[in-house]
């Protein structure tokens, strides 16, 4: 497991340069969780670390495999200093939890929700996980480990969470090129939905 760790924060800075700040986060049960911070001009990073220690397992087998199965690790893009994004760390940790806690496997497509705003006063309370391989590329582990997938986080409003549900991820994710949205703007408003 600290091997695997170990190469995903090596990947991590290989792709995105040094952290300025980690935080680790630990819930019952469940192996700590830490978020790093990376500064890119004005836009800040967060990347979970721990989510790819274990692989994700589907909650309709019966029995978990210790080395097979999907493994990922979350990345967060936001504006900086149009809000105090930094109190996303905790939310972060949740969602990075979430395969242990929930035994859900997180995948491009899925909605995740946090039950509130991702830090203060957000007009998001959910994202949606887009397809890796853009930022950071996909970590190769040893057969017959799957690689880790650095899963992009979109953050969504009510409106675009409960729309994405009727609709689908990719007509989503067209509407909000077709309106030229910002998702980066940790201020920014629903797509139109009409």
């Amino acid at each position: 497991m600290e091997d695997v760790l170990a190469l995903v924060e090596a990947r991590l800075r290989t792709a995105l340069g040094e952290p300025d700040a980690r935080a680790a986060v630990t819930f019952l049960g469940t192996d700590r969780i830490e978020v790093l911070r990376f500064m890119d001009g004005d836009i800040v990073r967060y990347a979970t670390l721990g989510m790819s220690a274990n692989p994700m397992t589907d909650p309709a087998e019966a029995l978990a495999d210790p080395v097979k199965g999907p493994r990922a690790e979350l990345v967060l893009s936001v504006r900086a200093g149009l809000a105090d994004t930094d109190k996303v760390l905790r939310p972060l940790a949740v969602l990075a939890a979430s395969p242990q806690v929930e035994g859900v496997v997180v995948a491009p497509g899925a909605s995740l929700d946090v039950g509130g705003p991702l830090w203060p006063s957000a007009p998001f309370s959910s994202v949606l996980v887009a397809e890796p391989g853009g930022l950071v590329e996909d970590l190769e582990l040893d057969d017959p480990m799957d690689p880790v997938r650095f899963l992009p986080l979109l953050p969504m409003t009510s409106n675009e969470a409960a729309w994405k549900r009727v609709h689908g991820a990719q007509e989503l994710q067209e509407r909000w090129l077709t309106h030229g949205t910002d998702l980066r703007d940790p201020l920014r408003r629903s797509v139109t939905l009409e």
